[in-house]
Order: C-alpha cells, then structure tokens, then sequence
C-alpha cells in the first residue's frame, strides 16, 4: 500500500468557485483515476489556519511505482487544470505517507 495526500490551499478570494469547480470537475477527475484503490476528498478544518480553505485528497496505490506514475503524470495535469483555472489563488501541496505501522 502507498499513500499521497494532496493539499489544495485556496485564497479566501476563490472559496466560492474552489468549491463548485471541488464539487464538479476535481470529484470527477478523481473518480477517473485508473490506478487509484480508494481515496477521501475532504475539506481540512484547522484552529491553526484561519485564513483560506484547505482541501485534502487522500489516494490509496497498491504499490510505490504506482504512485511515482501518477505523480509524473496525472498530478501534473491535476496541477495544470488548477492552474488554468485560479492561477495563484490556489496552491498544491503534495505529500508522501509512508506508513510505519498500520491497522486497517
């Protein structure tokens, strides 16, 4: 099992559109992800950030390589489209999660 968290930070200007274009076209990306095994599209609720939106995407790969391709692929285009669309008004933070232990 491999993990990516994919943080997308939106600038308090953009909240209103993030959240149609989260609902329509990133929702059904994601649903069209070929490699994906399972993930959660999730808005991040935080004490510490007070400023903007934050929206998680956790992806579930069977294996490393599989989560390599996607980054050198699929993320891109991800990253692409977002930008297209909000330019600077919303970032994109991706992280690795490399489970020590887990329980499922």
């Amino acid at each position: 099992m491999s993990i990516l968290s994919i943080t997308f930070h939106t600038t308090n200007n953009s909240i209103a559109a993030w959240n149609q274009y989260l609902d329509n076209e990133l929702h059904q990306m994601v649903e069209n992800l070929m490699d994906v095994d399972k993930y959660i599209l999730s808005e991040v609720h935080s004490e510490m950030v007070n400023e903007g939106l934050n929206t998680n995407l956790f992806l579930w790969f069977d294996n490393d390589a599989l989560r390599s391709q996607f980054m050198e692929s699929e993320l891109i285009n991800i990253e692409e489209r977002v930008a297209q669309r909000f330019g600077n008004e919303v970032m994109i933070f991706p992280t690795f999660l490399n489970p020590k232990k887990k329980r499922f």
